[in-house]
């Protein structure tokens, strides 16, 4: 039996059945006039469509755009709509309150089904899909736009607050290009997941509110190495105030001096203005208000906030260890949300260099990056503007505002995650940088290392260090892990023609971007040969050591905080606290998702509920099983053990098994 498989039958404390059995077979499957009354009840007022322009043709068809904003499309219906999962806490945002009775649920999920696959259309709901452009890996791609989402409409809750809801995956739109509209369970179920997993962590994101799948297929080389399957449609329900983007900025550009390329509406001057009035009067009515006669500054405040939000929200992936994957200007949210989950992933081992995207060849998105890249993007965001926003404006505003925003906002969270309650220190700095560097030597799992901490004495016993020691050391990578990640990657041929080239014409493989690539190759040779002669007792000896360096620095550091304490007691009550509410438990790690994407795929959709039920409380000590928490020595050999896709099961916060190393994500 595979891992996946493994967890069909176990009972959960933490997850309430969704269609119990006795409502199952009382036939309950299907809407009823008052499951489809609630959804009815949704208050549309699209403002977007009202005031933006509309495409004047309704061809569903790709082709070039130009002139307007949006496009009404329809979505393409799909076969038996099933529901995989949905999430009450982001439909609440809609106004929808959760059912009171597992008769109400069933049927309230029947019509979940049938609305959000776009196999039936809400009462309101004006179906259009978005036009934007984007730089992709640093080159201007042209008309882009929304080829596999669907606006639906902003919903207007009873607090007063607009929500954009849309479908992702519903079919053809103008801008699907050469695809087809379609997104499959494996992404979808990923997308739903982390969308609502970075909610909980407490990270801007855009929402998801449902994943449905059904009987329709698309056709997929997942690894793109000829080897296709047919896989099942599956549609999101998301959820944000604007899906609008850096991208919806670069319809205008004129042709790239690199690609050639340029927006499709180029020289429209009027709606860019058009654009900056909506996004500024409906999502930055503050900004309006302050500046109601001057458009330059307001234009300026504009763009300082975005600015801000930005280097606050990538300040916040860093500190959970979260890489996106695809840092385009076309996925940058204009009101600052992490937006669009392809490819992304959470760092296990710490790696600066970590790249989540299989794609990326050259390490631009890496997640030591990702900073920079967003800072990159801004200034994209910022040529976008001109000249309703000088460039001799926007740009100090970017230099002078978002690294000194993002170590700040950085530092800040780093604090609280090591504990620092009472006081700033100059030397943090150096003590979270020495920290990275320890956990990167040591091959630590990021976020168990950081939930590790709080359990850390500030008591000079050295049989406590010594008993820490070992319980950090379990969290370090073993030989087996690390030739893993050390293993050679290219062709001993390819490689060897590489160095070649690097004598003889190093110009050249400058220009092809190789350098790096060979670089690193290098260090994975010599790495990788000096495992060989590693034994486990010496690397733990190694690790260790790294470790009370760093940890006598620390213990040093939470002394003084505790000079400062007027009661010990209760200034290391509050450290435990302050530092497990900053560092997860729970995070969706890849091989969680891939386990619940297999469950589906095989019919089985408990898994993506209990991961998701998981995922909303990340900071608890709880643990989503019938059996009781492992004893550490016992999740560490069981994850030294899971070499193979059919071993035991893990605790979802272990380390991830040694298998885990193998995903893949395009």
């Amino acid at each position: 039996m595979g891992v996946a498989a493994a967890v069909v039958g176990s009972k959960s404390r933490c997850l309430r059945r969704w269609l119990p059995r006795a409502v199952m077979e009382a036939g309950v499957g299907s809407p009823t006039g008052e499951a489809l009354r609630r959804l009815g009840t949704l208050r549309f007022d699209n403002r977007a469509l009202r005031v933006l322009p509309l495409d004047p043709c309704e061809e569903n068809v790709p082709r070039a755009v130009a002139g307007a904003c949006f496009s009404r499309v329809r979505p393409t219906p799909v076969q038996n709509p099933q529901l995989v999962a949905l999430s009450w806490p982001a439909l609440a945002l809609l106004g929808l309150r959760e059912p009171g009775t597992p008769r109400e649920e069933a049927e309230l999920e029947a019509a979940a089904a049938l609305y959000f696959s776009g196999n039936r259309t809400l009462p309101g709901s004006e179906p259009a899909a978005h036009c934007y452009c984007g730089h992709q890996f640093g080159a201007f791609a042209g008309q882009l736009g929304d080829g596999a989402a669907m606006y639906l409409g902003e919903v207007l809750n009873p607090r007063g607050e607009r929500w954009e809801i849309q479908l992702k995956g519903a079919g053809l739109t103008p801008y699907s290009r050469q695809a087809d509209g379609r997104k499959v369970m494996r992404s979808s179920i990923r997308e739903f997941l982390c969308s609502e997993g970075m909610f909980h962590l407490g990270i801007p994101t855009t929402r998801a509110g449902t994943c449905v799948t059904s009987d329709s297929v698309v056709v997929r080389d997942i690894f793109y190495d000829g080897n296709p399957k047919k896989e099942k449609c599956t549609v999101v329900l998301r959820i944000a105030p604007t899906f609008i983007r850096f991208g919806s900025f670069e319809i205008f550009k004129p042709p790239d001096d690199y690609t050639g390329r340029k927006g499709p509406s180029v020289n429209r001057k009027e709606i860019r203005i058009q654009m900056l009035d909506y996004v500024i009067s409906t999502y930055y009515p503050e900004i309006l208000q302050a500046h109601p006669d001057n458009n330059i500054q307001r234009n300026a405040a504009f763009f300082r906030e975005v600015t801000l939000r930005t280097a606050r929200m990538v300040a916040e992936w860093q500190c959970v260890g979260f890489c996106h994957g695809v840092l385009n200007t076309d996925n940058m949210s204009i009101v600052g949300l992490t937006i669009d989950y392809g490819p992304f992933g959470f760092m296990d081992r710490y790696d600066p260099e970590h790249v989540c995207n299989g794609s990326d060849n050259n390490g631009r998105y890496a997640y030591n990056k990702q900073p920079e890249i967003c800072k990159w993007n801004l200034g994209k965001l910022a040529e976008a503007l001109v000249p309703e926003l000088p460039l001799d404006i926007s740009m100090p505003i970017l230099e002078e505002e978002y690294n000194a925003e993002f170590e700040a906002h950085y530092m800040q969270i780093m604090r609280r995650k090591l504990g620092f309650i009472q006081l700033q220190l100059e030397e943090d700095n150096k003590l979270v940088s020495d920290l990275l560097e320890t956990m990167h030597v040591t091959g630590a799992d990021f976020t168990n290392t950081f939930r590790l901490l709080s359990s850390f004495s500030v008591d000079s016993d050295p049989s406590s260090l010594e008993n820490f020691l070992d319980k950090i050391s379990k969290q370090c990578a073993s030989i087996e892990e690390l030739k893993v990640a050390y293993k050679p990657q290219m062709d001993p041929r390819q490689l060897s023609m590489m160095l070649m080239l690097a004598q003889s014409n190093p110009q050249l493989l400058a220009l092809i971007g190789t350098k790096s690539n060979i670089n690193k190759e290098l260090e994975r040779i010599e790495q990788f040969s000096k495992l060989q002669q590693l034994t486990t007792a010496e690397l733990l000896s190694r690790n260790k050591g790294h470790w009370k360096d760093w940890l006598l620095n620390y213990r040093v550091r939470l002394e003084k905080e505790l000079e400062h304490a007027t009661d010990a007691g209760a200034w290391s009550a509050e450290r435990v606290k302050v530092m497990n509410s900053n560092n997860p438990k729970y995070i969706l790690r890849n091989y969680i998702a891939q386990n619940a994407i297999e469950a589906a795929e095989n019919g089985d959709f408990s898994e993506v509920r209990k991961v998701l039920k998981l995922l909303e409380k990340p900071y608890e000590d709880t643990e989503c099983y019938g059996e009781e928490p492992a004893e550490e020595e016992d999740v560490a050999a069981a994850a030294a053990a899971c070499s193979s896709r059919g071993s035991s099961r893990l605790p979802y916060s272990s380390k991830p098994p040694l298998w885990a190393s193998e995903l893949c994500v395009t």
